[in-house]
């Protein structure tokens, strides 16, 4: 069965000004770096949808990957490798030949915002390419939000209202044809004041790969 691909930001998206200004002046400061809306990572026919908050400057935004180059992506990779849901070496660029299996990564918002504060009309406007991705994924049975910004996103793409799922680090909302799950964002402010710790981070994906039944084998693993 051929999928089609779930609609994406141009190149030079201009739907958000701020941000599209941000990205030309990064092309200055970054020449070498993507600098454009940043695609998602993974498998259309995957279950599980990671979704994060935005591309980091001079991680997912420089390197063209979702979570590849900085903090937050150590920890999300390890994690996955660790879980059997990513497969290789995560070399901390879009070139190391990481495989993700069972999953996708994604991030609410697809350019990097400057101070990584997106505004709520940037989060809004961005919205529709989140929501693109959901009914793009046939067999998509669960939602991982990481951080309550990806959450409320994932809730508002979904159609739901914010009372039906509240945040909280490790809830697992049971909603009608898929579960959506909560983690704190594994950002390195998260992690180093405690917020969230590795133990709590894996408890996450023990639940979700117990809940999928999932056994990380080779015949859901790709890169796109």
């Amino acid at each position: 069965m051929t999928l089609t691909a779930p609609a994406s930001p141009e190149i030079d998206c201009p739907l958000c000004p701020r941000l599209a200004a941000f990205r030309a002046d990064n092309r200055l400061l970054l020449p070498d770096g993507h600098n454009a809306p940043v695609p998602s990572f993974g498998l259309l026919r995957a279950p599980l949808l990671i979704v994060g908050l935005a591309p980091g400057l001079r991680g997912a935004n420089f390197t063209g990957r979702p979570f590849t180059g900085d903090f937050a992506g150590d920890l999300l990779y390890a994690t996955l490798l660790k879980f059997g849901l990513a497969q290789g070496v995560y070399g901390a660029n879009a070139s190391d030949g990481l495989q993700l299996a069972h999953c996708r990564i994604s991030n609410a918002v697809r350019c990097v915002p400057p101070q990584n504060k997106p505004t709520p009309q940037e989060i809004a406007t961005c919205r529709c390419f989140l929501s693109a991705e959901i009914t793009a994924m046939p067999a998509l049975s669960a939602l991982l939000c990481l951080g309550r910004i990806a959450h409320d996103g994932a809730v508002k793409a979904l159609g739901l209202r914010a009372r039906e799922a509240p945040f909280s680090h490790g809830a697992a909302h049971r909603l009608p044809g898929l579960t959506l799950y909560d983690s704190y964002h594994c950002s390195r402010y998260n992690t180093n004041t405690g917020v969230l710790t590795p133990q709590m981070f894996d408890a996450v994906f023990a639940r979700i790969v117990e809940d999928l039944k999932l056994c990380g084998g080779r015949d859901e693993v790709g890169r796109t």
